[in-house]
C-alpha cells in the first residue's frame, strides 16, 4: 500500500445530528472512491461504519469510526461520529484529532439544536468546518430558505458552492459555483454528466460565483487585489483562499448532495481533497508541558492513542494518530502516561472492520493496532529520548446518572472491571464508586447512552445488571444554637467506661466573632476560648471546635478523641444519615473517671452529646440545586419552561435566538434524573442541555418532612 506523506494526508470528521444521514454519506464516499464495490444500508445492517452489534439492534450509530480513502492522490482519514446528543463525546475526541469538520445538516429540518451543539464544538475548538446538505431529495426542502436560516444562526461566513435546480423527489441536476458547472444525475447517482451552465442559471450562478470569489479574496491580501484590479480569480487562486478562509474560520463553504442516491458525494470528495487543509497546515498542537508539536516526520516518534475498543472476533483494538515522527510496524515505544513497553509488531489503516496491514504511517496519519500490551484511551507512546505527552481531548460533563448494580451480588467484582474498560473504550461513562451514598454510579450523557452501556454489558459480557435511581447528596446543617450534655457509662466487670461531655453548636459561616456568652432559658454560659480547630470537609463547608474546658473537668488528652466522635456524627447526620456541614462546637464543660476515662467513652460521649444537640438546634436538610441550561426550538418554549417549574424548578432568564429559544433554570438535582428521557418527549428529541452545580440550598419543609419519615422508616427496618 502507498506511504502517504504528511503533506498528503487530510484528517476529517463527519458530525451533524441524529437523522442527518451521516452513515449513508460515508457508504456514499467510500463507494465512490472504490473502498467497497456495493453500497450498504442502515436497514440492512451492512454499513462499513455501523458494524457494531449494538448499532445494529438499535439502528443508530453508537461509536465514531474511523475509515479511510484516497481521492486524486491524497489520503483523507474521516471519522464517522452519532448523531445522537447522548453520544456527542465522539465528536469531541473526532474533532481533537482531525482537521476539518464537515457538519451534515438534514435538509428538510433545517439547523436543529443538534446541529447548533455541534458548531458550538467547532468553535471552542477552532476547526475548519464544511456544510453538506443532505437529503436534498426529500420533499419538504426549500433550499433558499435554508441557506437564509443557515446565516442567520452563523453568520454570513456561510458561502453556497452550489445550490439545486430543483429540489424534492425530482431532485437531479445542481449548479457548482466554484467550477461554474452543471452536474447533473441519472436515478442511480453516481458519476455525473457534467456541461455548461444554462442560460436561465446564468444570473443566479455569477451571482452566486462572484460571494465566493469575494469570500475567497478576503482571506489573502494578494488575491484580493487580484480579483480587484482583474474582477476574477483563476480555479486554483480561489481554492488557496478558500483553504485559508477555512483554516481561519471566516467561510464556511455549503455542498448539497443526496447520500441515498449518491448524487453530489463525489464533488464533495473531491473538494475535499483538493481544498480542505492538510494536516500540516494547521496550528500546531501543545503537549501538556506546553510544547507546540507540528506533524512533521523527521521529527521525535510520538504517538496519542484517541481511542479504544473491544471489537468482534478481534479483541481489543486502540486507535492513534501519529502526532510527530514516522511509526513503522515493530517499533518498540514507551507508554509515557502509564508507564512499560509497547511494541508495534503490525499497524494498520482501517475502514470499519477493514484492516489493511502498513509498513509505515508518517506525522498526522491516523491508524491502528490491535492487543497492545497495556494501552489505554488518551495515553501517549514515545520512542525513546522522545518526552511528548498530549492531553487535548476535553469532554461534556455528564448529564444522567444511575446506580448500577450486578443481580447476584458475587458479580460486584466483575462488574467493575468491565465498567473500567467500558470507561477506557469511551470516557463520556463515568463510574464512580461513592463512598457517601454508598452505591456504584454511572455518569453518561443522557439515558440512551447509559441504555447501550447495559445492553453491551448484558449482552456482550452476558452479566445481568440492574439501574436503580441513585440517591441524593443532601446536606445537614443547624440554624440556631442549642446545647446538650451526654454521660457514657458502662460497667461490664473490671475497667469499665465513662465520659461526661457538655457542649454548644451552632451555624457557622465566615468571619463570625468568637464564641463569648450563651444564653439557653434562665442559664447564662460564659465561655473561656483555650484552643481552637478549623475542620475542612471533604464534602464541603465546615467543622470549627473550640476547647473552653475550665478546671481540669476533662483532661486535654480526651479532647482528640471527642472531636472524633464529633466527625462520627458530621460524616452520617443525625436526620437523615448524609453529611453534616457548617457547624461550630464549644466544648465547655465535662466529667471524667481516674480509672473508668478512656478515648472510646469521650468518643461515644462526644456523638452522642452532638446528636442531640444538633436536633434541638432547628436542623435543615440542604439540597444540591443545578444550573440547567435547556436549548429548545421556539414552538417547544412554553412546554419545557411548564415542566421545569413542575420540577421545582426557578427560570431565571431566556434569550432568543434564530428561532432557538436559551433557557437558565435553577433546579434541584432530585428533580433531575429523568430529565434527559422527559425534555427528549416534551420536543420529540429537538431539544438539548447541560447543567452544573450551583449550590447547597435548604429544602422546602413539605420535603423535608418526607426525607425524615423515609430515613425513619429505614432505621427501623435496620
Amino acid at each position: 500500500m502507498k506511504i502517504y506523506k504528511t503533506d498528503e494526508i487530510k484528517n476529517i470528521a463527519l458530525i451533524g445530528s441524529k437523522g442527518s444521514g451521516k452513515t449513508t454519506l460515508a457508504e456514499s464516499m467510500l463507494f465512490e472512491s472504490g473502498v467497497i464495490k456495493r453500497r450498504g444500508t442502515i436497514e440492512a445492517g451492512n454499513t462499513v461504519t455501523d458494524y457494531f452489534p449494538v448499532e445494529k439492534e438499535y439502528g443508530y450509530s453508537v461509536f465514531s469510526t474511523v475509515f479511510n480513502t484516497e481521492f486524486n492522490g491524497k489520503k483523507l482519514n474521516v471519522i464517522d461520529c452519532p448523531g445522537a446528543d447522548d453520544f456527542i463525546g465522539n465528536t469531541y475526541t473526532a474533532l481533537g484529532v482531525c482537521d476539518t469538520g464537515v457538519i451534515v445538516v438534514n435538509s428538510e429540518y433545517g439547523v436543529e439544536v443538534g446541529t447548533q451543539n455541534i458548531y458550538r464544538v467547532t468553535d471552542k475548538l477552532k476547526k475548519p468546518i464544511i456544510f453538506c446538505l443532505n437529503h436534498m431529495d426529500g420533499e419538504k426542502v426549500d433550499y433558499d430558505a435554508l441557506i437564509e436560516q443557515m446565516k442567520e444562526h452563523f453568520g454570513n461566513k456561510v458561502v453556497p458552492v452550489q445550490y439545486p435546480i430543483e429540489t424534492g423527489p425530482n431532485f437531479h441536476a445542481m449548479i457548482d459555483v466554484l467550477l461554474m458547472k452543471k452536474y447533473e444525475w441519472g436515478p442511480d447517482g453516481g458519476v455525473p454528466t457534467v456541461s455548461d451552465i444554462p442560460a436561465d442559471q446564468m444570473d443566479k450562478a455569477n451571482e452566486l460565483h462572484n460571494a465566493l470569489v469575494e469570500a475567497a479574496a478576503e482571506n489573502d491580501e494578494s488575491l484580493m487585489d487580484k480579483y480587484f484590479e482583474e474582477g476574477h480569480l483563476s480555479e486554483d487562486e480561489m481554492r488557496d483562499g478558500i483553504r485559508k478562509g477555512l483554516i481561519d474560520r471566516s467561510i464556511y463553504p455549503v455542498f448539497i448532495v443526496s447520500a441515498i442516491k449518491d448524487m453530489g458525494v463525489r464533488r464533495m470528495l473531491e473538494f475535499l481533497g483538493n481544498v480542505c487543509p492538510f494536516v500540516n497546515d494547521m496550528p500546531p498542537v501543545k503537549t501538556t508541558a506546553g510544547v507546540d508539536v507540528k506533524p512533521d516526520s523527521n521529527g521525535p516518534l510520538s504517538v496519542f492513542i484517541f481511542k479504544t475498543s473491544v471489537e468482534p472476533h478481534i479483541g481489543e483494538v486502540s486507535y492513534f494518530k501519529v502526532m510527530s515522527g514516522t511509526l513503522k510496524a515493530g517499533d518498540d515505544l514507551e507508554n509515557v502516561t502509564r508507564g512499560g513497553k509497547e511494541r508495534l509488531a503490525q499497524i494498520f489503516t482501517v475502514s470499519g472492520q477493514i484492516r489493511n496491514a502498513v509498513d509505515q504511517l508518517d506525522a498526522g496519519d491516523i491508524g491502528a493496532a490491535v492487543k497492545l500490551k497495556d494501552v489505554r484511551t488518551g495515553n501517549t507512546l514515545d520512542a525513546k529520548g522522545c518526552d511528548y505527552q498530549f492531553d487535548f481531548i476535553k469532554y461534556p460533563a455528564p448529564r444522567y446518572i444511575r446506580a448500577i448494580k450486578p443481580v447476584s451480588e458475587s458479580d460486584s467484582e466483575k462488574l467493575m472491571g468491565i465498567l473500567t474498560r467500558m470507561h477506557e473504550e469511551d470516557p463520556t461513562w463515568l463510574v464512580e464508586q461513592s463512598k457517601e451514598l454508598k452505591q456504584t454510579l454511572v455518569k453518561g450523557q443522557g439515558e440512551f447512552h447509559l441504555r447501550t452501556l447495559k445492553w453491551r454489558i448484558e449482552n456482550n459480557d452476558k452479566l445481568p445488571i440492574e439501574f436503580i435511581e441513585p440517591k441524593i447528596p443532601y446536606r445537614e446543617t443547624i440554624t440556631k444554637a442549642a446545647r446538650a450534655d451526654y454521660r457514657h457509662k458502662k460497667q461490664s466487670g473490671g475497667s469499665g467506661q465513662f465520659g461526661e461531655v457538655h457542649l454548644i453548636i451552632e451555624p457557622y459561616t465566615e468571619g463570625m466573632p468568637e464564641p463569648d456568652a450563651y444564653k439557653f432559658g434562665s442559664q447564662e454560659f460564659k465561655l473561656n476560648v483555650r484552643d481552637k480547630q478549623e475542620i475542612p470537609l471533604d464534602w464541603g463547608g465546615k467543622l470549627v471546635v473550640y476547647n473552653c474546658i475550665v478546671g481540669g473537668a476533662i483532661d486535654a488528652r480526651f479532647i482528640p478523641a471527642i472531636v472524633k466522635g464529633l466527625m462520627d456524627r458530621m460524616e452520617q447526620g443525625p436526620l437523615t444519615g448524609s453529611y453534616a456541614r457548617d457547624v461550630r462546637v464549644m466544648i465547655y464543660d465535662g466529667k471524667m473517671h481516674p480509672v473508668d476515662s478512656n478515648e472510646i467513652s469521650f468518643r461515644l460521649a462526644g456523638r452522642n452529646a452532638f446528636s442531640q444537640a444538633f436536633k434541638a438546634a432547628n436542623p435543615k436538610i440542604l439540597e444540591p440545586v443545578y444550573d440547567v441550561e435547556v436549548l429548545t426550538p421556539g414552538d417547544t418554549m412554553g412546554d419545557v419552561m411548564k415542566d421545569l417549574t413542575g420540577r421545582r424548578g426557578v427560570i431565571m432568564g431566556t434569550e432568543s435566538e434564530s428561532g432557538i429559544e436559551k433557557l437558565n433554570a435553577k433546579v434541584p438535582l432530585k428533580e433531575m434524573s429523568s430529565y434527559s428521557t422527559s425534555l427528549s418527549s416534551i420536543t420529540g428529541g429537538r431539544s438539548s442541555f447541560s447543567m452544573q452545580f450551583a449550590s447547597y440550598e435548604l429544602v422546602p419543609g413539605d420535603v423535608q418532612e418526607k426525607l425524615l419519615k423515609e430515613y425513619a422508616e429505614t432505621q427501623e427496618e435496620d
